[in-house]
């Protein structure tokens, strides 16, 4: 079973997200912010990272430079509603940082199941369709 470890500062996305993902056979992990999520990736790496960019502490673009730099090969779909501006450019910021897939909030709920997927194979060419939404 595939490990999946959502980073995301409301309980109430973390929740909805673990809710989905669980249901569709995935073991799910929480983090409430970059800080907490770095140290339960060192802890026990998951197959995959859902993280917002817009956190206290340690924001998402902090961590996946940080995570980046001491494990090359993770696995990271960024999402971001974007604060007070528009989300395309941190979700911009995270693809050029090494995120797979980049997503806009609201989730919606096929997107991300297949972002998931795909990310979790390495099928590149079936995440180029996710980026369109934030270019």
């Amino acid at each position: 079973m595939e490990r999946i470890l959502i980073i995301d500062d409301e309980e109430q996305i973390r929740s909805m997200l673990r809710l989905m993902l669980e249901r569709d056979g995935y073991e799910v992990i929480e983090a409430p912010d970059g800080i907490e999520g770095i140290r339960a990736y060192r802890q026990k790496p998951a197959d995959l990272i859902i993280t917002d960019l817009i956190m206290p502490n340690k924001d998402g673009i902090g961590m996946i430079i940080e995570l980046q730099k001491e494990f090359p090969d993770v696995k990271i779909i960024a999402m971001s509603g974007g604060g007070l501006n528009k989300p395309e450019g941190y979700l911009k910021g995270a693809k050029k940082l090494g995120a797979a897939c980049t997503l806009t909030k609201p989730i919606d709920r096929a997107k991300m199941l297949r972002a998931v997927k795909n990310t979790i194979k390495g099928n590149i060419s079936e995440l180029e369709e996710f980026q369109i939404e934030t270019e």
